[in-house]
């Protein structure tokens, strides 16, 4: 097998391809400080070879903050010992890749290595676990992942403000910093064992959120994945983040980006839509954002368990002890089991409180049912946690000394740590699991308490239960947890309401077994098909689908820092060169140019839209050359354009995108498409009134031939649903009529049938070729979707006769994105130097040569 890592990043840079020999190679030294490796030995310079060379296998790299990996030194010698950690999801979710997969893994060891220990540590830890270790320096650790991880980070995606400093604490630059650095180790790490054109590279979770772009820089084609573990929050809170645009196009540096429900991907796509201004789009069941020409595909599916390790762990013998233990010592009464973290989110001071109203309103139950609540380490620490601890010992011991009896406690807090095993008897002898956190990711609890009160036959001997009779069990579950969604069977509640959640643990207790065992069996055909095997084969097959198209595109970076991303463009989509066009121009003596305005001539999102001295200086030089002729083709109506061009004699112009045209400033208008009547307005209108008076910010623009309702400065996600119900209703009320209804970037249009900026250039080169001009230089550029019905017709019109058969044609669209264009140009500056320099070359001609010719020039107006 060839292990495809590449050790001299020089040679990636230049695109050299690496040559493996026969000879079996080492392991490249793994780098233990931040930075690209600058020495490696002479025999690994190029990659890790094996014995059998010619034979290659599929590879993933799997990044998360910490490596599935248990250590401990060795008392006799200090030295580390190192074993897999089993509970480790990264771990787990190897078992959905396939054997033909190999997996690395990047990431932090749980433990503090001495500097002189960690080349060694991380040779040991590539050669036996093919695990990469970053090693990050304690204090920046602790501000990356103690500061803004978990003061930052994790509070907000818990739906936590900082509105006091006590609240998660004030947003810190250097924590961010801390972070940002962080991330780029983690890295540097991955280009120490990445193949960029082969392997597939997964990240996990928040703490590795700007990661995507680091490695998108450093390759741009990279096959990357991004899940997030925690939940996404609503717009509303997502932006109070500082930095919430860098995040947000970090993680669109990511081929595929996964959540575990849809209200988590539907956050991050309104945030996407509010912040930057995209869109997303929904086809044959996958939904994709289009990025600058890349497609972010969006994946939505909650994580499963490992069903083969809790079983293996169910078989264990103590195990079995521990369930016989737990049965005496809780014979003749009902266990409620609750399982959960230590901290503020988990809502363990409310599950208290509501086992106390049971009591109160139901003391039939006392004697007789008991909470026992496991609580688990909290993952952070702070005063929170601390508050939480003690809050929750208070009302135990409240409600312990009120409804205890010898022999009987109602509530069990049990927060010394268990063996996995122990908590695994828990739930086989728990006749109802509650999971009541106010927010939570995912929360695995409740798949692990089905597939253990599924149970064994040994255990069905112990417990004295029937082999051969249902399983049963009882869930309530929150509904801010990312598995409610998948639990159907489950009794889903607020657990704000203690009242609510207090009946909802009498209703489990009074069930009847039948239910209890029909609930049972629709959970657990769930969970047992839906593994972390599952999840993992499903996120793999989605990531290779989303970056099927990588070869096919070319790629390249713009921007710096984190507001870096990838153009990803068609393989014959290039910038326009000024020398090259002026060259063609010098050449050609019937031409036709077509130009847009707003983003073309004018700067995007200007509030004065009329033209300046610079762009009519321009469009005049280029109308005074006799073998032009100059168009302006736009979407406003014909008495603005001849309002603002009136001191451009012999410029054409095209009005309502070509419904209206006239060649020139003493030519009359005429238009181009004959119609009847406007009688269908009489219809549009009232509709366009009733839903500018319910969307705020909303506007309709009447023009001759055309209604536009515009939702440009409505909420962007109401205005969005308005447009798409706006839509139908003028596609019902209009079925009859000669007109067609389409949307656009923030508009709704009405408009008749077969006018667009297309019908323009058809018209334009159809005359000139009438005069026996044929064109043999045609230049269109536009910005938008309108202008591509331009590019459209004269790159057909290659093929026919309206063109000479050495014409030059130049499709030009302003920006880097997805067109019928062949080239383009950054913006309106670029644009202007290059119409200058034309327009010089036609001023340099007539001083040496008079022009005898006619050419066209056609200009877009919007």
């Amino acid at each position: 097998m060839v292990s495809r890592s590449y050790s001299n990043l020089l040679d990636l840079a230049s695109g050299d391809s690496p040559s493996f020999g026969g000879e079996r190679k080492r392991f490249p030294r793994v780098a233990t400080v931040p930075g690209l490796l600058s020495e490696v030995e002479d025999e690994s310079c190029h990659s890790v070879g094996s014995d059998v060379p010619s034979v290659s296998q599929e590879r993933m790299i799997i990044v998360g903050n910490q490596l599935p990996l248990r250590a401990h030194r060795n008392e006799d010698d200090g030295e580390w010992c190192f074993s897999w950690d089993e509970d480790s999801l990264l771990l787990q979710l190897k078992d959905g890749l396939g054997d033909d997969v190999e997996v690395i893994y990047v990431g932090c060891l749980k433990e503090e290595i001495a500097p002189n220990k960690q080349d060694d540590v991380a040779q040991t830890l590539l050669e036996t676990f093919k695990c990469v270790p970053a090693f990050i320096p304690l204090e920046l650790f602790t501000k990356y992942y103690h500061g803004f991880c978990k003061q930052h980070l994790w509070p907000l995606f818990h739906y936590m403000l900082p509105l006091s400093p006590d609240l998660g604490g004030r947003f810190d630059r250097s924590l961010w910093q801390a972070y940002v650095s962080v991330n780029k180790i983690f890295a540097d790490k991955v280009m120490e064992v990445i193949s960029p054109d082969d392997d597939y590279v997964w990240v996990h979770d928040y703490h590795l959120m700007v990661l995507p772009t680091f490695l998108r820089k450093r390759f741009n084609r990279v096959k990357l994945g991004f899940f997030l573990h925690s939940p996404f929050p609503s717009s509303e809170i997502y932006r109070t983040l500082p930095v919430r645009d860098e995040i947000l196009r970090a993680l669109l540096n990511s081929d595929l980006i996964g959540f575990h429900t849809f209200d988590y991907a539907r956050h991050f796509l309104s945030c996407c839509g509010r912040m930057l201004g995209l869109s997303y789009q929904s086809k044959r069941g996958y939904i994709g954002l289009e990025y600058y020409g890349r497609t972010v595909s969006i994946k939505i599916l909650p994580v499963g368990i490992h069903i083969g390790q809790l079983q293996s762990v169910l078989n264990l013998p103590e195990t079995e002890a521990k369930v016989v233990e737990l049965h005496d010592k809780f014979r003749g009464r009902t266990v409620m089991l609750g399982v959960d973290d230590m901290d503020i989110f988990k809502g363990i001071s409310l599950k208290l409180l509501a086992m106390e109203q049971l009591l109160v309103q139901h003391p039939e139950n006392i004697g007789e049912v008991v909470l026992v609540q496991i609580a688990n380490p909290a993952r952070g620490r702070g005063r929170d946690v601390q508050e939480v601890r003690s809050e929750a010992y208070a009302t135990v011991k409240r409600i312990n000394n009120r409804f205890g009896r010898p022999g009987y406690d109602p509530v069990v807090l049990i927060d010394n740590p268990l063996q996995f095993y122990e908590r695994i008897a828990y739930y086989v002898i728990a006749e109802c699991c509650l999971v009541t956190a106010v927010r939570d990711g995912m929360n695995l609890i409740p798949y692990e308490y089905i597939i253990c009160r599924q149970g064994n036959e040994k255990l069905d001997e112990t417990l004295g239960l029937d082999p051969s009779a249902q399983k049963k069990s009882m869930l309530i579950v929150s509904e801010f947890i990312g598995c409610s969604p998948s639990l159907s069977g489950a009794i889903r509640v607020n657990p704000w309401n203690i009242d609510a959640v207090a009946e909802a643990m009498d209703s489990a207790l009074i069930v009847s077994e039948a239910e209890k065992q029909l609930r049972h069996e629709k959970h657990y055909r769930y969970v047992s098909t839906h593994d972390v095997a599952y999840w993992a084969h499903s996120f793999l097959q989605d990531l290779e689908r989303a970056c099927g198209d990588h070869l096919r595109r070319r790629c390249w970076g713009i921007g710096f820092g984190l507001g870096f991303r990838v153009i990803a463009l068609d393989l014959n989509f290039r910038k326009l060169s000024v020398e090259h066009i002026v060259s063609a121009y010098k050449r050609t003596k019937n031409r036709a140019v077509l130009l847009d305005y707003d983003s073309t001539l004018m700067p995007t999102g200007s509030l004065n839209t009329t033209p300046n001295v610079e762009a009519v200086g321009i469009l005049n030089n280029l109308c005074r050359d006799p073998k032009n002729v100059v168009f302006l083709v736009s979407g406003k109506d014909r008495k603005t354009l001849t309002e603002w061009f009136s001191c451009c004699e012999k410029l054409g112009l095209a009005a309502e995108h070509g419904y209206s045209i006239r060649p020139n400033h003493d030519s009359d208008w005429e238009t181009c498409v004959s119609l009847p009547d406007f009688d269908w307005k009489q219809i549009a209108e009232p509709v366009m009134k009733l839903y500018t008076e319910t969307t705020d910010g909303s506007t309709i623009e009447t023009k001759e031939s055309a209604l536009v309702w515009n939702y440009l400065y409505a909420d962007p996600d109401f205005g969005f649903c308005q447009a798409k119900e706006l839509l139908d209703h003028l596609e019902s009320v209009l079925a009859n009529e000669p007109v067609s209804v389409k949307s656009g970037q923030h508009i709704v249009e009405v408009k008749p049938q077969g006018v667009n900026k297309g019908l323009v250039a058809e018209h334009i080169l159809t005359t000139m070729r009438q005069k026996g001009k044929i064109p043999d230089f045609v230049l269109c550029i536009g910005d938008d979707r309108s202008d591509e019905d331009m590019f459209e017709v004269i790159m057909r019109a290659k093929t026919g006769s309206c063109l000479s058969p050495v014409a030059e044609v130049f499709a030009c669209t302003v920006g880097q994105k997805p067109s019928k264009a062949k080239y383009y140009m950054e913006d309106r500056s670029e644009i202007l130097r290059m119409l200058q320099a034309l327009a010089n070359a036609s001023e340099q001609a007539a001083k040496t040569t008079p022009a005898v010719s006619s050419r066209g020039v056609i200009i877009d107006r919007e």
